[in-house]
């Protein structure tokens, strides 16, 4: 190898992959904004639905009467096909935890939606940028990487057994509670389910790689689309039950921490390990604690306005 073909390989080498996680993280950002939009347009919608529809698929025929709610399914899909390009372009443990500033960039939403601007500055800012940070340093420590691009059907079997036991244990527990309680079950029985469409979408992309036949042949695809309309049932029903406070906290983190566990397990994913731990505990730690001081502000209070309606119309009946 000559001194030039030694240079253009290490040139190559050196920017090939950087722009590739540029892209992921870029899709992953764009992933995010939009289900933060969604969820505040849903949530404007599920408000208003009687209570009695809760964990009743009449909730979706009066759900899709509503624009609002239409707008919001409107950028349900843009997200999913900025999500799609994230985990084409990158593994789940890197895609799925940049999810958790939805939920900042979710409050900042609603109170513009809401034209609240006092609310806006009572934001807590200090929160939002601790959480963004400690987001933003915990990915760099962690660095995830080595993903395969195809999980085994021995592995998926295993984790749809497990998948299927913990969510029939979350809406079991949530249909004997109302209230904040329940928004929060089903807000996590959502993130599981949102978690599982991503590692199932990853694998659909893989099969997309080998060509079209492969795509509409496999079952990956079909299992994306049945998981995801579960996650979004799941997310109507968690939205309906109590405030943005109780079901996006558990919506947001629990995807994240979920889906590196499917990444781990699926795809062979590596997070650092040994004395790396340390900072990214500390990372996690600083993660949680910035959603809980987040999801204190006023705007996630029914009292509000993040939602028109009286905080009565949230509540489930038993």
């Amino acid at each position: 190898m000559t001194l030039d073909e030694a240079s253009i390989h290490v040139h190559v080498h050196l920017h090939t992959i950087p722009v590739h996680t540029l892209l992921c993280v870029m899709f992953a950002l764009l992933t995010a904004g939009s289900n933060a939009c969604a969820a505040v347009l849903q949530r404007k919608a599920a408000a208003q639905v009687p209570p009695e529809r809760s964990l009743h698929f009449s909730l979706f025929a009066d759900l899709i009467r509503r624009r609002v709610w239409l707008a919001g399914i409107g950028m349900v899909i843009v997200a999913a096909v900025a999500q799609a390009a994230a985990l084409a372009t990158g593994p789940i443990a890197l895609v799925q935890p940049i999810f958790i500033i939805e939920l900042p960039v979710t409050l900042v939403l609603a109170a513009l939606a809401n034209h609240n601007r006092a609310v806006l500055r009572q934001l807590p800012w200090t929160a939002i940028a601790t959480t963004t940070a400690a987001l933003g340093a915990g990915l760099a420590v962690a660095q995830p990487s080595g993903a395969i691009a195809s999980a085994q059907n021995r592995s998926w079997v295993f984790a749809l057994i497990v998948t299927a036991i913990f969510e029939a244990v979350l809406i079991g527990t949530a249909a004997g509670t109302k209230g904040e309680p329940r928004a929060a079950l089903l807000g996590l029985a959502a993130a599981c389910g949102y978690a599982l469409t991503a590692a199932l979408m990853k694998n659909a992309m893989s099969d997309l790689d080998e060509g079209a036949s492969d795509f509409f042949t496999n079952w990956h695809i079909y299992a994306t689309a049945v998981v995801g309309v579960g996650a979004l049932f799941l997310l109507q029903n968690a939205l309906q039950a109590g405030s943005l406070v109780a079901s996006q906290p558990m919506l947001t983190v629990g995807d994240a921490l979920i889906s590196i566990g499917y990444g781990v397990t699926l795809y062979s994913e590596v997070l650092r390990d040994g004395w790396w731990l340390l900072p990214e505990i500390a990372a996690l730690a600083a993660i949680i604690a910035g959603c809980v001081q987040i999801a204190k502000s006023p705007l996630a209070a029914e009292a509000s306005g993040l939602a028109t309606e009286t905080a009565s119309t949230v509540l489930l009946s038993s």
